[in-house]
């Protein structure tokens, strides 16, 4: 499994219009969420104060990974109400969500709560996952939240698509998930197209090129 590692050198990063210049320290992580990594299989407590691996969670599924501010982010409350209202198509497309915050538990049930959402939300107070990825929104050092990146992960947690929250309009619709989601899954399921004879010749055999894709 590759991991996402550190980075080591330094950077000058512009914030504002113009206005100035902060030196971001140089032994900072630089993220290298993109497409083709393999996110960390790390293991978290969940809302309901259970331990969970993202690995387990997934298991051969797509899986939207929703890496949050957390609980006092209007823009995060708002994304996971739309998504809220679009889970009941991802429960019945055979595909996994799960959100990742800093909150702490209590601020977790409550954010889900308001949501209305159904699906895992995973508590990383300790900011592992923040620093493993090198995520850390360096200008909020109040509630030194992740920077908000929605993830679709293939299976084994390798990284499809990456959306950067840091703005709102950088977030995906449903429709943008809608269209990885069909790509991912054209790519994992070797009966995506049934109407390919092989298809057919195997169903009359062990059909293991079927879902649950085990011999029968």
């Amino acid at each position: 499994m590759s991991d996402l590692a550190r980075a080591g050198a330094s950077s000058d990063l512009s914030i504002g219009n113009g206005l100035g210049r902060r030196e971001v320290d140089a032994a900072a992580p630089r993220s290298k969420l993109a497409p083709g990594e393999t996110f960390p299989d790390q293991d978290l407590t969940g809302h309901d104060r259970k331990r969970y691996r993202l690995s387990d969670i997934q298991a051969n599924d797509p899986m939207i990974l929703i890496l949050s501010r957390g609980h006092f982010c209007p823009k995060d409350a708002r994304q996971h109400k739309i998504m809220a209202d679009f889970y009941p198509q991802i429960a019945v497309a055979y595909t996994k969500i799960v959100t990742i915050s800093t909150d702490n538990i209590i601020e977790a049930n409550e954010m889900r709560d308001a949501a209305g959402a159904q699906w895992l939300f995973l508590t990383d107070p300790q900011r592992i996952l923040q620093k493993r990825l090198g995520i850390q929104e360096y200008t909020d050092p109040h509630h030194d939240p992740m920077i908000p990146h929605t993830l679709v992960l293939e299976p084994s947690l390798r990284i499809y698509k990456v959306y950067n929250g840091y703005w709102f309009w950088g977030r995906p619709s449903p429709w943008d998930l809608w269209h990885d989601l069909r790509e991912v899954s054209a790519r994992i399921r070797p009966d995506w197209d049934i109407t390919e004879p092989a298809l057919r010749e195997n169903w009359q055999a062990d059909k293991s090129k079927h879902w649950p894709y085990v011999r029968r």
